[in-house]
């Protein structure tokens, strides 16, 4: 039987915990080929001897390599170096569904893979959110609780939680207490509550066009007809929305005030105004998804301050801010229509976690969101603007920029396929995604959606300034030909 091997010594001074660096010495070992299949490691005791650490310390290591299929354990015999076979497998991809399709495309920015330029997910990169909650948060998070993580968390959302939140609202201009708040799992979490509290197949719903491209499903799964309606630079289209609303009867309005997906714009007061009017004369419930909010530096306008939530639900999240491991969002509403989405929350999920929920506590009570925020909004200015020169120089064309956020709206030159552009981006491993994946009404549209992080990197400065150049000058030379 093959002998085992001296293994280096471990680094007591390191922060990496003993445990694990026996087992990653341990892994380089059998990966590198110097522990062969069916090689007996040292007993327990044999090693913490040898390495001058705890039986339990080994035990640790051990256990992991067995989870990792590298090892397998036999009993009184101990444990030996594991078949090649069983050793896990290759990292395989389940796609969610055809390429460019909606959900294809949230799923892209989610899965994070290796090489892959994600021009226009709607995520910003790790890198940026590593300092949101470090672990000194999460330690005096679960310290706050005495049952640790035994904590149970109330349907509502804990009440320490919801008056931060109520808070950091009011501080926004949204004249909200703890009463009215319920803690989701983000805001998609927040509008599937909405779907299942509010709506029944055959009811009328209206969305912006362009607008947040996973809802359109969301709502046709729920058999409703969803009826676009334009969005302007400025809000949205009002004589559309009126006549949507005399001809349709709609039960709900969903629509981004401030730093709206896809375009980056923010409605102005003026035409949020003439919303709520509107909502009002035709019975109508408003959705506010404010789920980028956070990213605007100043006090865009929204429903839920001018309406003190009378017809209004207000969504938001903190996820896309402060850390995607952290899936936190909240609905701000009416207590009566605030039950009927607490229940919705307990048939489906019960609860959300208490330990997300001490987190994100920890996290508004010591000050630290504010500073991450006033960080993360330099960082995106300052990706906005190099990201705008790039794409204005590779031939992109930036109408009306958004006043804050992730998102540039960028529109191609006249003539150029859209859909052919996006395909060969991702055979070239950039994730682009169209303007039409935005539109409710399916209709061709020039746009990209861009994102300003990702969108300043040279690599897609350089694959657009190469595709748009070519398309001008063959463009140029169809002209001459005609000309001729």
């Amino acid at each position: 039987m093959p002998t085992f091997p001296a293994l280096p010594p471990l680094d007591r001074q390191s922060v990496v915990p003993l445990a694990d660096q026996i087992e990653d010495r341990l892994r380089s070992a059998i990966e590198g080929g110097g522990l062969l299949a069916g090689t007996r490691l040292m007993s327990i005791r044999q090693l913490a001897a040898h390495l001058g650490v705890s039986p339990n310390t080994v035990v640790a290591a051990y256990d992991r390599l067995v989870a990792g299929g590298l090892a397998e354990s036999r009993g009184t015999t101990g444990y030996v170096v594991a078949e090649a076979g069983a050793a896990m497998p290759q990292t395989t991809w389940l796609e969610a569904g055809e390429e460019q399709e909606p959900v294809w495309l949230a799923q892209q920015a989610n899965d994070q893979r290796a090489g892959v330029l994600l021009a226009s997910s709607g995520v910003l990169p790790p890198a940026w959110l590593q300092d949101g909650i470090p672990a000194s948060i999460v330690q005096r998070a679960l310290a706050r609780h005495d049952a640790g993580l035994a904590a149970r968390c109330p349907p509502q959302g804990m009440p320490q939680l919801r008056e931060r939140i109520a808070m950091l609202m009011r501080s926004q201009g949204m004249p909200v207490d703890a009463s009215r708040l319920l803690t989701t799992w983000g805001a998609t979490h927040a509008i599937d509550l909405v779907c299942r509290a509010f709506l029944q197949p055959g009811d009328t719903v209206l969305v912006e066009n362009p607008g947040y491209f996973l809802m359109f499903g969301r709502l046709r799964d729920a058999g409703v007809l969803v009826v676009p309606v334009e969005r302007r630079h400025d809000g949205l289209d009002l004589a559309q929305l009126e006549t949507a609303c005399r001809e349709h009867r709609p039960k709900l309005l969903f629509l981004q005030s401030a730093v709206h997906n896809p375009t980056g714009w923010s409605a102005s007061p003026a035409n949020l105004h003439r919303v709520l009017l509107l909502a009002h004369q035709f019975g109508l419930l408003v959705v506010e998804d404010d789920t980028h909010g956070h990213f605007h530096p100043g006090h865009p306008t929204r429903l839920a301050q001018l309406s003190g939530l009378d017809r209004v639900i207000y969504c938001s999240s903190f996820c896309k801010a402060v850390s995607p491991a952290l899936r936190m969002g909240y609905i701000a509403a009416q207590p009566d229509l605030l039950r009927l989405l607490m229940r919705q929350k307990i048939y489906t999920v019960l609860t959300t976690g208490a330990l997300n929920e001490l987190v994100l506590l920890e996290l508004l009570a010591t000050g630290r969101w504010r500073k991450h925020i006033d960080r993360l909004q330099r960082r995106i200015a300052a990706a906005t603007a190099a990201a705008t020169r790039q794409l204005a120089a590779a031939g992109v064309l930036l109408d009306h920029p958004g006043e804050a956020g992730l998102f540039l709206w960028g529109r191609l030159p006249a003539g150029v396929d859209v859909d052919e552009l996006v395909r060969d981006a991702y055979r070239e491993r950039i994730v682009l995604m169209r303007g039409a994946a935005f539109r409710a009404d399916g209709a061709d549209d020039p746009h990209i959606r861009f994102n300003a992080a990702f969108s300043q990197h040279v690599r897609l400065a350089d694959y657009l300034r190469g595709r748009l150049s070519a398309h001008a000058i063959s463009q140029a030379a169809l002209r001459r030909a005609q000309a001729a």
